[in-house]
């Protein structure tokens, strides 16, 4: 039985100054000090990935594996096997793809209390080129089963979620950026729960389904289009992409009748095709588009400029929801039709 997290020494104020990364660390670090069944393990990215503050903190419960993805998560699933609550941390790269089958087979099948924070996801490692662009890996997590996945929107999000999966049981899969990404939330006092969307702005002509760095350039979009163009824009933080919040995603379908949803991941089994999916088993019809990146790799360049590139800063943002409200589709309430 995990214990009730209590409070933590980091505080909002710092999100002006540090990382996503770097709040993760912090926040473990206290966790630590109530939960003394938490380790922490890399895979020599121990500074990268902010974890190296724990091992600093706790050098008995810190194991660095060397350049071994593979033998981290093996070692992962071992100590949760032990009674061990297990923090995993390298790059989202490296975490699905070289040792996507020790993820899957050694922690999902086993479904271990293995909690995974997995770094540079997306675009945000842009100059590094392909190698460490991670614009796969909701769509290989999300089809593990027993997998939680969880992308938080900032630092303090970020922060939600690691207190929150203490008391998750089973694999958790906690994806953020390179560290330089700019904070939405002001105050961790906003409802965040697992599997529950957060409305961060309510609208009736149109839904936006944002999750990590796109929730900050959702909201500015939303602005936007309220002062410019009168429209009343919904916007839905869904940082929990399994289980996913369908009731809400049915809610704006009725509400709005037009969804987007906006990723910085391939537009092919992420967060776009998770709602597809509720929206083509509910049999009710809406306007629908899923932006992010198309199937294909990504350009090199700055995470700044890639979002632009791809669609999802806020101007570009702004633009796809006049589009898509210019679209005719059948207005009528009667559903029945459309099954």
């Amino acid at each position: 039985m995990a214990k009730e997290v209590t409070g933590t020494t980091w505080t909002v104020y710092d999100s002006d100054t540090l990382t996503q990364a770097e709040i993760y660390g912090q926040v473990l670090c206290d966790l630590g000090d109530v939960h003394p069944e938490i380790v922490g393990l890399s895979a020599d990215l121990a500074n990268s990935t902010k974890i190296g503050n724990f091992g600093k903190k706790y050098p008995d419960r810190f194991f660095n594996v060397g350049i071994a993805e593979q033998n981290l998560f093996g070692m992962a699933a071992g100590l949760a096997r032990s009674g061990m609550l297990p923090f995993v941390s390298t790059m989202a790269a490296f975490t699905t793809m070289r040792a996507g089958e020790q993820v899957r087979t050694d922690i999902c099948y086993q479904n271990l209390n293995v909690k995974i924070i997995a770094t540079h996801g997306g675009t945000s490692f842009g100059p590094a080129g392909s190698t460490h662009h991670c614009t796969e890996d909701i769509a290989i997590t999300r089809a593990f089963p027993n997998m939680t996945v969880i992308v938080p929107a900032d630092g303090i999000e970020t922060a939600n979620a690691v207190k929150a999966c203490i008391n998750h049981d089973g694999p958790v899969y906690i994806r953020i950026g390179r560290g330089f990404e700019p904070a939405y939330y002001t105050d961790e006092n906003y409802g965040f729960e697992i599997g529950k969307a957060v409305e961060i702005r309510k609208g009736t002509d149109l839904t936006i389904i944002a999750a990590g760095v796109t929730v900050l350039q959702a909201a500015e979009a939303a602005r936007i289009l309220k002062e410019t163009d009168g429209l009343s824009i919904r916007v839905l933080n869904m940082h929990t992409i399994k289980p996913l919040d369908e009731a809400a995603i049915l809610r704006a379908v009725e509400e709005t009748r037009r969804i987007i949803t906006f990723e910085d991941h391939n537009v092919l089994g992420g967060l776009g095709s998770a709602v597809a999916d509720v929206i083509a088993a509910s049999g009710k019809g809406c306007a629908f588009e899923k932006v992010g990146i198309p199937d294909c790799f990504c350009i090199v360049g700055y995470p700044e400029d890639l979002y632009a590139h791809y669609g999802l800063d806020a101007n570009s943002i702004t633009e796809k929801v006049r589009e898509v409200m210019g679209r005719d589709f059948e207005e009528d309430e009667d559903w029945e039709d459309e099954v």
